[in-house]
């Protein structure tokens, strides 16, 4: 499998979602935000966590109109996959490719730590390491993580089985405790929690791994 993993200004997760993917069996390649164009032969794009263009204007808005960005709407409507975590999630829901919007905490705090995640289907690429209903830790590292769609939205995403993960204690205020979104075509997942930093026994954990290799497996696969 051949991941691309983006990198903006500001972005300060890149590196660690690279190494997950390359440990996980994948070749990586980094791709800078001017660029117009994905490397030939890429399977899935990464859009890493961090602060995009410092999170001026709203959180990912600004990624989200960058050259690279042209190429990452292409590749997913061609049917490709990709992954977006935190600041990635929110490039993700400003560019459309997934629905919703990320909003300031609840609590008008940053939040760092380690929380509760119930994977809410195993019908993907990306959750089918883990069994529907299993519960893992896996950390959260925003400001702006409290998910939010209208009820027509989020009658769709549950009628069709579009919830990743949610929270088992809702940190931010998500809507339906929200964590994890898919695409209609189930090849695209945004997510607020970091499973690159679940991946290493020397992180404290590592509930993110299964992730990453089912993904790579999926990816190998097909």
């Amino acid at each position: 499998m051949h991941a691309a993993v983006l990198v903006f200004p500001g972005s300060n997760c890149d590196r660690d979602l690279a190494v997950a993917f390359e440990k996980s069996g994948a070749k990586v390649s980094m791709v800078w935000h001017k660029d117009a164009a994905l490397p030939e032969g890429v399977d899935i794009v990464g859009v890493p966590g961090g602060f995009s263009y410092g999170d001026y204007l709203r959180c990912g808005a600004i990624a989200a109109n960058s050259p690279i960005c042209g190429a990452l709407k292409t590749h997913v409507e061609r049917g490709g996959y990709a992954l977006g975590i935190c600041n990635g999630f929110q490039v993700l829901t400003e560019t459309r490719l997934l629905p919703g919007a990320l909003r300031r905490n609840a609590g008008i705090k940053y939040i760092c730590k380690t929380v509760g995640l119930q994977v809410e289907t195993a019908d993907s690429a990306f959750t089918s390491g883990y069994a529907k209903g299993a519960q893992i830790d896996i950390p959260i590292a925003h400001h702006d993580g409290n998910y939010f769609a209208d009820d027509e939205t989020l009658a769709r995403l549950k009628g069709e089985d579009r919830i990743a993960f949610s929270y088992t204690d809702n940190p931010n205020g998500s809507v339906g405790a929200i964590a994890g979104v898919l695409s209609q075509n189930r090849r695209v997942l945004g997510m607020m929690p970091h499973p690159e930093r679940a991946f290493e026994a020397t992180h404290g954990n590592t509930d993110g791994v299964a992730m990453f290799r089912a993904l790579v497996d999926a990816a190998v696969s097909a």
